[in-house]
């Protein structure tokens, strides 16, 4: 259950920020197999002069910086990981955002750090009911 951030310039107009929104859903889906209705983000259009970034940090050269800071249970292996980053970035690419301007960042917690509404912890109590199951299968 990944909580998706996306903070990009209110420049972009509606139509290509849900197409942005899309495009990083898609590639969660793709890459890491949550499934597709698994869906929580927040788009957030800033003033550009309130996006503050270097426009050639680590060599990479950024004209109009979209930020993605996706929160998620731990556990991925790193391929994984990769494989996210370069699907966000050829996602966006399609709907008119440049590779370089793509920064993502994943924050990663544990079962207990999710409710999903109603005061609970589902995602605990999946893993308890699931831990049940197997138990009773050996």
């Amino acid at each position: 259950m990944p909580l998706v951030r996306i903070d990009l310039s209110s420049t972009r107009p509606p139509a290509m920020r849900r197409a942005i929104a899309d495009g990083v859903h898609r590639a969660l889906v793709d890459a890491i197999g949550i499934p597709a209705e698994d869906r929580f983000q927040i788009v957030t259009p800033h003033a550009p002069d309130e996006l503050i970034f270097d426009p050639n940090h680590l060599d990479v050269a950024r004209e109009d910086i979209v930020y993605v800071q996706i929160t998620l249970v731990t556990g991925r292996r790193r391929e994984l990981k990769l494989d996210l980053y370069r699907r966000i970035a050829a996602n966006l690419t399609e709907v008119g955002v440049r590779a370089g301007d793509v920064f993502v960042t994943l924050t990663e917690n544990a079962l207990d750090g999710w409710s999903a509404g109603d005061g609970q912890a589902q995602l605990v109590d999946l893993q308890s009911v699931a831990g049940t199951e197997n138990q009773q299968a050996t």
